[in-house]
């Protein structure tokens, strides 16, 4: 079954790593990514730029409103995502617990994932 791990954590905290710090995540996370994509587990990994960089379009009325920035305003903020083939959930949660340990503070939600549509576009990986 596939699940999505969204990772949350508080932006200005993450942006304001230094390019050491930020080096070192990278290389543990790194580390975890390539060890479950040889075991065919891991698929694309997205991260999210900043909050700063979003625009919403929020549809609650017509026409609808184009703002900038994210719809709610948390702690934390959604940065990016996984998507993993796990067994079940408790395979699902040990992914993500590894890559917690891998990436300190912030959490995750581990939420299983429908397939809507394919990807259709020439050449596209099944």
């Amino acid at each position: 079954m596939r699940y999505a791990i969204l990772c949350y954590h508080e932006e200005d905290v993450v942006w304001s790593w230094t390019k050491e710090e930020e080096a070192a995540v990278m290389d543990r996370l790194r580390a975890v990514r390539e060890r479950l994509t040889k075991a065919g587990k891991m698929g694309p990994s997205l991260r999210l730029m900043p909050t700063t960089a979003a625009t919403t379009l929020r549809k609650s009325q017509e026409p609808p409103l184009v703002i900038d920035g994210p719809f709610a305003e948390t702690k934390e903020q959604l940065l990016g995502f996984y998507i993993v083939d796990a067994a079940d959930l408790e395979d699902a949660l040990g992914i993500a617990r590894e890559l917690a340990a891998a990436n300190p503070g912030g959490a995750y939600e581990i939420r299983p994932v429908a397939l809507f549509n394919p990807d259709e576009r020439p050449g596209a990986p099944a």
